[in-house]
């Protein structure tokens, strides 16, 4: 079938994904901010028919964050907050050291906890925001092989249940993205999802992973999921999610669903 644009195909898509039988699309990577509130995120779930997981940063203060969540009562008023709503309730975890904020119980009422290696390591071991205009990768080999070990260490130390902007490079390294991530140096990051359960999020916020990576990713059975990462703004499309998981062919059995209390990560796994 041909469309006569791509507005039309988009849209052809979206309904052929949210119909089908065995998938229904969700975002799992929805932030709340002072132009986006939750009664707004309710209402566009409900007019696109993608239901909304909402996530705030949660950690020690040091990542500064306006809205961080540092302990059990600050996530149980932000659990409260969000139970009146069809919303799935989650955290964005925040470097290696947010798990002793909380008690294990507590993080498990969450439906998930997501994260991402976009904050590093420098040489004197201090947090780095590689988002930052100010970032210099350096050499790109030595930042590259440093960069997959990182990735490989937060989804091996934190008890995560979706490893989010897999792949993500920092701006001045994104344009050889597809020369610097090889298979040699996707395939570590993607048996350190294998070996832990943790899902790889098909982020719309910058179109990635790219399809090598999603390739090696299904064949290994890993779980998927989306997200749109809203920020400052209202939450965005999923127009790359839905186009991805049509291309990959991905089906119920493929994607992440939260799991039982009694199951989550925090749990199940040793940290």
């Amino acid at each position: 079938m041909l469309y006569s644009t791509r507005r039309q195909f988009l849209g052809q898509s979206a309904f052929a994904f949210s119909a089908h039988p065995e998938v229904s699309p969700i975002d799992y990577h929805v932030h709340l901010n002072a132009k986006f509130s939750l009664e707004d995120a309710a209402a566009i779930s409900k007019e696109r028919g993608v239901k909304f997981g909402i996530a705030e940063h949660a950690g020690t203060k040091e990542n500064r964050y306006a809205n961080i969540i540092t302990n059990d009562a600050e996530l149980q008023k932000w659990i409260d907050r969000l139970d009146p709503f069809p919303v799935y309730k989650g955290i964005q975890a925040e470097w290696l050291d947010w798990m002793p904020c909380f008690s294990k119980g507590a993080v498990a009422k969450l439906d998930y906890v997501l994260s991402d290696a976009m904050t590093i390591p420098d040489k004197n071991g201090q947090r780095t925001r590689m988002w930052a205009r100010t970032f210099d990768p350096g050499d790109a080999t030595e930042f590259m092989e440093h960069y997959v070990k990182w990735n490989v260490q937060v989804i091996e130390t934190e008890p995560l249940d979706i490893f989010a902007h897999p792949t993500w490079l920092p701006p001045p390294l994104d344009k050889d993205y597809d020369t610097l991530w090889t298979p040699e140096r996707m395939k570590p990051i993607i048996d350190a999802l294998k070996r832990t359960g943790t899902a790889c999020e098909i982020d719309s916020a910058y179109n990635i992973p790219h399809m090598p990576f999603l390739q090696m990713a299904k064949a290994a059975k890993l779980k998927f999921s989306f997200g749109s990462n809203s920020g400052s703004g209202p939450v965005r499309a999923m127009d790359f999610c839905i186009e991805t998981a049509l291309k990959l062919g991905l089906r119920k059995q493929d994607m992440f669903m939260p799991a039982p209390r009694q199951r989550k990560p925090v749990l199940r796994r040793k940290y």
